[in-house]
């Protein structure tokens, strides 16, 4: 899955060796760990048909090493089960646009924690590229000390399901309240049973999956 989604972000299939960040009340920086369990799976191309598979079926498991309060340490999907996840791809460290998606997410990390979601980024780099990026002054082009690690973006729900995806050009970044939005909504609709309409927030009206709910809800709202 990382390679393939690393060619739909216009970076080189050597994604395979390259890094996973993730957090867990600091950054956690992966490389260049085991991800052939991610290239086997070549559910991902640029034609649309090929990408709705994705969606509602098991993420693939991975492996790789962390950069977690400046020490290396292993990870895997494994470690993410019984919550929801964030798995969040860029192209390259030290770059422009990816800094400011990575630190706003860092400023969001104690939200994503408050309902029980971890942010796991990818990149073509290496662990010691991932610290260095790390200990650079934000003010330099760096990270600077972030509670997250770190252009597809995946929500995978606490049974390793991916529920979302995302791709869009490198020179846009990303919402991160977006983001925390549709985990809310995923986790809503898991726990109550009912569906979640456009622009849904947690102070919204939702819609109960029948003819007669879904006539309730519209003249709630008109």
């Amino acid at each position: 899955m990382a390679a393939t989604v690393g060619r739909l972000l216009r970076i080189s299939a050597k994604l395979a060796a390259g890094g996973l960040k993730v957090t867990s009340g600091g950054l956690k920086v992966t490389a260049a760990g085991q991800h052939a369990g991610l290239l086997q799976r070549s559910c991902f191309s640029t034609a649309s048909s090929r990408w709705s598979p994705a969606v509602t079926q098991p993420a693939p498991a991975f492996k790789a090493t962390a950069v977690h309060d400046g020490e290396f340490k292993e990870m895997s999907l494994e470690d993410f089960k019984g919550k929801y996840l964030v798995l969040f791809f860029y192209p390259l460290d030290f770059t422009f646009v990816c800094p400011t998606e990575i630190i706003s997410f860092s400023d969001k990390a104690s939200e994503f924690h408050d309902i029980n979601c971890e942010v796991v980024g990818v990149s073509v780099d290496s662990h010691f590229a991932h610290l260095a990026w790390i200990n650079t002054p934000r003010k330099t082009g760096g990270l600077g000390h972030i509670h997250i690690p770190l252009l597809g973006l995946f929500v995978i729900d606490p049974h390793g399901v991916v529920r979302h995806m995302s791709v869009n050009d490198l020179p846009v970044g990303r919402c991160v309240e977006e983001t925390l939005r549709l985990v809310k909504a995923f986790q809503f609709v898991e726990t109550h049973g009912e569906v979640c309409p456009a622009s849904w927030t947690p102070d919204s009206p939702t819609i109960k999956p029948t003819p007669e709910g879904s006539k309730e809800y519209f003249e709630t709202v008109n």
